[in-house]
């Protein structure tokens, strides 16, 4: 299958980086390319990007789409290890500035052997990493009714998690889930029809992706091992995609620019200088000429801040 990409709020999320040649720039969501590809038109021949992914299918498209830039470093590794990754190359700060895009990308969702799709007949898998021995099959077969409620409801938000969970032992108990469409069916069955332009099994193979891949832990420890390795005046710029995601990037900025965070009953305040500037405190959306170009670039928001300390 051709690898298939649309690089969402690819201009926006590439000027907020304000890009200057001879500095040094990280793409932690590499995918198929295309921001790292604008943000190295913008900064050759001196600047240099450092650029990630653990997903081959996106390095093999990318590293073929970006093979004249000199400039450019390909890890194959998660995000999460960025300190170390750096470190290992000689890097200890970065001048430039950071981008994230995070969530599972177009050709994931519609490789069906991958798993992502509930409307694609495949194995029940979903790992960004496919190295790793942990899938959505482990997930769904061996986890605790109470621990699938818990996913379901937090990390997908789903109303009828009790239901889906429930029926997914009792399915489970008289043989292995093994499909995204035999999961998709044990949705549909277990919850009420209701008039919806989402499909039911929407939320919970969100939910099963996020689990997974650890998604909404390694933001957040991500951003914070940025914080560290960021020097005054560089950048992040975060696209997320869902309402979790999102309330994890835009705490976090909100926290790191806040003056101070004293109780109120202490007279005087002994909190140390912001570290972040907001660039904007309301997240930019793409346009409407681009949503009606790829629809799911409707969910994206785009948070920018600047490192002031």
């Amino acid at each position: 299958m051709e690898f298939k990409h649309y690089t969402v709020m690819k201009k926006e999320a590439v000027d907020a980086l304000e890009c200057q040649r001879g500095k040094l720039y990280v793409d932690c969501t590499l995918g198929g390319g295309g921001h790292s590809e604008l943000i190295l038109q913008r900064i050759s021949p001196e600047g240099r990007l450092i650029a990630f992914d653990i997903d081959n299918d996106a390095i093999k498209a990318a590293s073929e789409r970006l093979k004249d830039y000199d400039n450019l470093t390909i890890v194959k590794d998660s995000y999460v290890n960025i300190k170390k990754v750096l470190h290992n190359l000689g890097i200890e700060k970065i001048d430039g500035g950071v981008l994230f895009d995070l969530g599972a990308s177009y050709h994931q969702f519609n490789k069906a052997e991958r798993g992502f799709s509930f409307s694609k007949e495949a194995p029940l898998d979903m790992r960004f990493n496919q190295d790793s021995d942990f899938s959505a099959y482990d997930v769904v077969n061996s986890y605790s009714e109470a621990d699938l409620v818990k996913i379901f409801s937090e990390y997908g938000e789903e109303r009828f998690s009790k239901r889906i969970a429930a029926k997914i032992v009792e399915k489970r108990r008289m043989k292995k889930i093994a499909t995204t469409t035999e999961l998709a069916n044990i949705i549909i069955e277990a919850t009420p029809k209701i008039k919806s332009s989402i499909h039911p099994a929407t939320r919970v193979f969100q939910a099963i992706r996020i689990e997974v891949n650890h998604e909404l832990q390694n933001v957040k420890n991500t951003l914070n091992d940025v914080l560290d390795l960021l020097e005054v005046g560089a950048i992040i710029s975060v696209i997320s995609f869902h309402s979790l995601e999102d309330r994890i990037v835009k705490n976090l900025f909100r926290y790191h620019s806040a003056r101070c965070h004293c109780d109120k009953n202490q007279m005087i305040c002994t909190c140390p200088p912001p570290k972040l500037e907001l660039v904007n405190k309301k997240p930019l959306t793409a346009t409407h000429e681009e949503i009606s170009e790829n629809p799911p670039s409707r969910s994206a928001k785009l948070r920018i801040a600047r490192c002031i300390n």
